[in-house]
């Protein structure tokens, strides 16, 4: 520091007062700034050649990148003169490169240790069933959600401040380290969801789990290339720990369900509405429980439950335990799935559900049954495979059971009918594909 403000005021001197003493051609400034510069590097180099720490590694670096090159450039007559001469660096390019690797190796352990250390607190936290902390109403926790970014960022942060080149290849190495990372803490995670479901906050913790991946999934879209291979593997893993929270968040909910739904058929479809009011309730008393959860993971979650609370009408129109001869008997159960579906869809759109796909699912079902015409039957069933591509003959013709009044011809017409029309693109999420037909 001394040896850098002595030469940028002396440098100042010889360019503002003393060059104009002699002669043009003694090329003063020249010769003063090269032995300034000699000495300073020869300096800077027997540092650099001696046993350093990692915070003198660094503050040398910030010298040969950033202070000597651009501090001495501060002053605009000093600045002009430098131009003229071309010093050149204070370390020679191999010493350079030397240390910058010196520094990013350690910088790239240090974070990676503060990285596991930061785990290891965050699982000693779940062991200790202590209700997770909120931010702006959502469970989260502090660690995991925020340190392990900051420790990535601030260390990509640090090496951009002494150059953009060792920003940018820090960055790629702790990128490269975060999808180990990740792994590491889907197989925590794991291992807490099999192991600690007796645990009085199990749900929140598991809540503030998914919502971590929240900023993973922001820094990830917004400091990595689309055709890094890291960035499949980061999401993959999110993925992976989002799902399985869900799971195991919807579990309960979908097990009460399943009796509820089995009224239909079992009813034949007499008292629709009161069943469907119980399903309502019911999943409205859970969806309750997930306000917690982030935004973009609370609309997932009821996207999710919309999809199988669609998915599971389905398979009870497609169960074969009503078959219907007249078509007032028709005309009156296409009524009721109607009624139905349009709850459904107002109750998960009040939700927040914006899985809008999903709502013409049963109308469709609906307006085939109560058509009687083979060809509108026929234009229906095609808006359907068209809206729905992964619907196949055995879903249709394990519903068109209902319609006991077609005959084997009739149906068969209708069957081939998807056949020919049936799009050969996958659907943007499943449906059919997901309901096996006995």
């Amino acid at each position: 520091l001394h040896m850098g403000k002595t030469m940028k005021e002396d440098l100042t001197v010889v360019a503002k007062y003393i060059k104009q003493l002699y002669p043009p051609e003694f090329n003063v400034f020249s010769i003063y700034a090269e032995l300034y510069h000699n000495y300073f590097a020869s300096q800077a180099k027997k540092n650099a050649e001696s046993h350093l720490e990692d915070k003198d590694i660094y503050l040398l670096l910030s010298w040969v990148h950033n202070f000597y090159p651009k501090e001495m450039r501060k002053d605009h007559a000093l600045a002009m003169e430098l131009d003229k001469v071309k010093l050149g660096s204070l370390l020679p390019s191999s010493l350079s490169k030397e240390l910058e690797k010196k520094y990013l190796d350690s910088e790239e352990v240090i974070v990676k240790t503060s990285l596991s250390r930061c785990l290891d607190k965050e699982i000693q936290r779940w062991k200790e069933d202590k209700e997770p902390e909120k931010l702006n109403g959502h469970f989260q926790s502090e660690l995991l959600g925020i340190f392990v970014i900051q420790s990535i960022y601030s260390g990509q942060k640090r090496a951009e401040d002494v150059s953009k080149a060792m920003g940018e290849e820090l960055s790629r190495r702790l990128l490269k380290e975060l999808p180990a990372f990740l792994r590491s803490y889907r197989d925590a995670f794991e291992d807490f969801k099999e192991k600690s479901k007796k645990h009085r906050y199990y749900k929140p913790i598991l809540i503030a789990n998914i919502n971590n991946c929240w900023n993973f999934r922001e820094y990830t879209e917004k400091y990595m290339a689309e055709k890094d291979d890291s960035k499949a593997d980061i999401l993959s893993a999110l993925t992976d720990i989002e799902n399985s929270g869900f799971d195991v968040l919807l579990q309960q909910l979908f097990a009460q369900l399943k009796p509820m739904y089995k009224k239909f058929t079992e009813n034949k479809w007499d008292s629709s509405s009161e069943i469907m009011n119980e399903i309502i309730k019911t999943t409205s008393n859970h969806i309750s429980d997930f306000q917690t959860l982030k935004d973009p993971f609370y609309h997932a979650i009821v996207e999710k439950i919309h999809a199988r609370l669609v998915k599971e009408y389905i398979v009870r129109l497609l169960k074969r335990k009503v078959s219907l001869k007249t078509p007032a008997q028709q005309q009156t159960l296409a009524q009721h799935i109607s009624k139905n579906a349009a709850d459904l869809e107002a109750f998960c759109t009040s939700n927040g559900s914006q899985a809008t796909w999903l709502n013409s699912a049963l109308p469709k079902l609906a307006e085939i049954i109560r058509l009687q015409d083979l060809g509108a039957i026929k234009i229906e069933v095609a808006t359907l495979a068209t809206s729905y591509p992964d619907i196949r003959k055995r879903h249709l013709e394990a519903f068109l059971h209902i319609k006991a009044n077609l005959s084997r011809s009739e149906l068969k017409s209708i069957l081939g009918y998807l056949a020919d029309s049936a799009a050969s693109t996958q659907p943007r999420a499943p449906l059919f594909s997901n309901i096996n037909v006995s």
